[in-house]
């Protein structure tokens, strides 16, 4: 008995890992991570901005079928709001009805911009990305009609 006891207590010893064998599983984990979290991340900032340009695509669609019902685009002032709720001034939306379920924000969790009449067709819908202020990186229906 007294020698199955020292084997059971030897066998109990092995089990589980070393420091070193840890470290070296830790080590192989961050230099996968670091040779692959770039790829991953340039595919997230590529799809962020494919996703904003559909965005835009689907409010314009919705703001075509707005201005066919209603025989002009909401006001700058009434905004994109006007997609979801009934807006009140001018122009009058007679024949409203709910175009979206809610405002739209893109795809860095800022409402899209709009503007009516736009500065570079009869409407401007657009988002600054990212970055969050107007540069470079912006993207807008004026992308779309490229």
């Amino acid at each position: 008995m007294n020698r199955n006891k020292r084997s059971t207590s030897i066998r109990l010893a092995q089990k589980g890992f070393t420091l070193l064998e840890v470290m070296v599983v830790v080590v192989i984990i961050a230099v996968m991570a670091a040779a692959v979290g770039p790829a991953i991340l340039g595919n997230l900032d590529k799809a962020n901005f494919e996703r904003a340009a559909v965005d835009i695509k689907t409010i314009s669609t919705s703001l075509e079928l707005y201005k066919a019902e209603n025989y002009s685009y909401p006001s700058t002032d009434q905004g994109l709001d006007a997609l979801v709720t009934k807006p009140s001034g001018d122009p009058e939306a007679k024949n409203w009805r709910q175009y979206i379920k809610k405002t739209p924000t893109d795809p860095w969790g800022e409402p899209y911009k709009y503007l009516s009449p736009g500065v570079r067709g009869d409407i401007d819908i657009y988002s600054f990305g990212p970055d969050k202020v107007q540069s470079e990186d912006d993207v807008g229906n004026w992308d779309a009609e490229n």
